[in-house]
């Protein structure tokens, strides 16, 4: 709303130089004009209707560089002496602006809208795949329209799942993590925080020094070697241990490393002396982490945390190499199919790109919804 706003101000303000900018649409609007119209142009019939606009372009032109003509023979007083600096003319610059963005807006329709249009209907129709880059393009995207879909899916799934599973284990990991020497602990109790504590920091320390390829592919075989040495059969050992399965365990235990580290950054973040006010009330450190510390902890890590599943869409790309059918193996797919590369792997990018741009949206939503303003840059990978 606010940006629309914002528009809306702008739109209706006089602006210095409305005369400069509005003469560079115009010529884009000359520029387009200049395409040759397809089939589906309707400016084209019109004949002298598109005579007229293309006029009204060029006249504009002329206007604004006798406007410019008169600002540099009257550089010290032209606010007092130039007929543009008047009232009525700037109104009028104004009025005649939304008039030039109009022609130069249905001229970019009518040649570049259209005429993409056009392209598109002739490819997905072509028996061959057609050699120019842009039919090539859409012909691949619509004939391999089942694998990037599913490739989509795939990957909206894995990094979904893969962040809500990691979620609830970095909170078990960031409990074992933060635990300290209570004064009613006996030796035994001692002994399990300090394990617990050094086998979170280890984990932490391993998953977050090593890439996320390579974690793959040793979790994809030693689950594949593990059911192997079970008696399963290599067909049975793939139904059971799918690649599907092996990338969700993947992204899950990797971020989880990560989301365990924002976490016990967003906790220690909290005064000490409200834990120690809940201790003084009676309550066990467990019950002061549960009640007090941990749902302003949360709270405090809820945009690095959402903004996980932004960086676990994009991750998710290098589980390729074990065989998960998500957005890049579509796309490799797809590539060695038609021995075009560059075609395909431009529709991944694009693709990827409206993907964490939803997700970043939708995540400042969540955010705002819980009081915890989201970043409105997007995190760069793990």
């Amino acid at each position: 709303m606010k940006g629309i706003n914002r528009l809306a101000s702008f739109i209706k303000a006089d602006h210095r130089y409305v005369y400069l900018g509005t003469s560079v649409i115009a010529a884009l609007g000359l520029a387009f004009s200049q395409r040759n119209p397809t089939p589906l142009s309707f400016l084209a019939p019109t004949g002298i209707f598109q005579d007229c606009l293309w006029a009204i372009l060029w006249a504009w032109i002329v206007v604004s560089a006798a406007a410019l003509v008169t600002k540099v023979m009257h550089w010290n007083d032209y606010r007092e002496t130039s007929p543009f600096a008047s009232e009525r003319c700037r109104r009028g610059a104004r009025l005649g602006s939304y008039v030039v963005v109009a022609i130069a807006a249905i001229f970019f329709i009518d040649r570049c809208v259209m005429s993409f249009i056009d392209l598109v209907q002739v490819s997905i129709v072509s028996d061959s795949n057609p050699s120019d880059f842009l039919s090539s393009l859409v012909y691949m995207t619509y004939k391999s329209g089942d694998f990037f879909i599913r490739g989509i899916e795939i990957t909206i799934a894995l990094a979904t799942f893969g962040t809500v599973i990691a979620f609830f284990l970095a909170l078990l990991f960031v409990f074992l993590r933060i635990q300290t020497f209570d004064r009613v602990d006996n030796d035994l109790v001692r002994f399990f925080k300090s394990i617990g504590r050094g086998f979170a920091t280890v984990y932490s320390t391993i998953v977050r020094g090593t890439p996320m390829m390579v974690q793959g592919l040793l979790i994809y075989y030693a689950g594949f070697t593990v059911l192997r040495g079970m008696g399963f059969e290599t067909a049975q050992a793939n139904q059971i241990w799918s690649t599907f399965t092996a990338g969700l365990v993947t992204i899950s235990l990797n971020s989880t490393a990560y989301m365990m580290e924002v976490l016990r950054g967003g906790i220690e973040s909290i005064d000490p002396g409200q834990a120690e006010a809940a201790r003084s009330l009676g309550l066990s450190q467990w019950q002061a982490m549960r009640k007090v510390v941990f749902p302003q902890g949360i709270k405090n890590a809820i945009p690095a945390l959402t903004n996980e599943l932004i960086i676990n869409i994009k991750d998710s790309s290098v589980l390729s190499v074990i065989g998960v059918f998500d957005l890049m193996y579509a796309t490799t797919t797809v590539a060695g199919v038609y021995y075009r590369q560059m075609e395909v792997y431009c529709v991944a990018l694009v693709v990827y790109l409206i993907l964490t741009l939803v997700a970043s949206r939708l995540l400042e939503a969540f955010g705002k919804k819980l009081g915890a303003e989201a970043p409105a840059t997007l995190p760069s990978s793990n």
